[in-house]
């Protein structure tokens, strides 16, 4: 039985003008529906494969912030986000997310400036600008991790050590064994690893569930650390 929050996306393109750059994205191409079975799912690709624009699509048809933050953080630095979220439905199981977290790399900064501005004397700010880079990244993403949450993470190793992503891999198995649901974009191998989570690959013109050791990010790092100066002097005298 499926219990995810999440069970499935479903896209209507005919909501999508005909000259929108949305076509144009190959992975997108004679996508109508893509299922969701298990606690964590990634998505994963080679830059501009439509990986995050699909992430966010899915945060904000569920009620998020396009830039990020919980659902009720109502800001607008830039309004770039893409017109997907119109023309996908988001099928529903029967178990309701306690709580949810959209977090993005790119818009950390304004989220965590924004954070400050909604605090008050009943709900202190975090400081997270006080904290380093890597340390606030982390930290903002374990205060708001509960079980039976619903969290969409893009590129959440951005600012983490590797030390700083088995900490989030290990926080990110915890709350899927209690009842959270995760979708990652990501190109960590380390962050990949979590136990039976579903890869979809933006890759090779469509979208697809792969393995771990079919994702490049696995592949290209195991090829690097096996065979680095074979690799370097290869690419460095080309």
């Amino acid at each position: 039985m499926n219990e995810q929050f999440i069970q499935s996306v479903i896209f209507n393109w005919d909501k999508i003008e005909d000259s929108s750059y949305l076509r144009e994205i190959e992975a997108f191409r004679g996508i109508r529906r893509l299922d969701f079975r298990k606690p964590v799912t990634f998505f994963v690709g080679e830059n501009g494969s439509g990986k995050s624009t699909l992430l966010e699509a899915l945060a904000v048809a569920c009620g998020f912030n396009p830039e990020g933050g919980t659902k009720n953080y109502v800001f607008s630095t830039r309004d770039t986000h893409s017109g997907l979220y119109e023309a996908i439905t988001v099928s529903r199981g029967y178990r309701k997310e306690k709580w949810g977290y959209f977090l993005r790399a790119e818009s950390f900064y304004n989220v965590a400036t924004q954070e400050e501005d909604y605090a008050d004397f009943g709900h202190p700010s975090a400081k997270y600008h006080e904290m380093s880079h890597g340390e606030s990244f982390l930290a903002l993403a374990q205060d708001n991790l509960q079980a039976n949450g619903l969290y969409l993470f893009d590129e959440p190793e951005a600012a983490l050590s590797p030390q700083r992503q088995l900490t989030l891999l290990m926080e990110i198995d915890r709350c899927a064994r209690e009842g959270a649901q995760f979708f990652i974009v990501t190109h960590s191998p380390i962050l990949l690893g979590v136990p039976e989570a579903e890869i979809y690959s933006f890759d090779d013109g469509r979208i697809h569930v792969c393995e771990y050791e079919e994702t490049e990010s696995y592949q290209i790092t195991k090829m690097f650390i096996n065979n680095r100066h074979a690799l370097l002097d290869r690419l460095l005298k080309e």
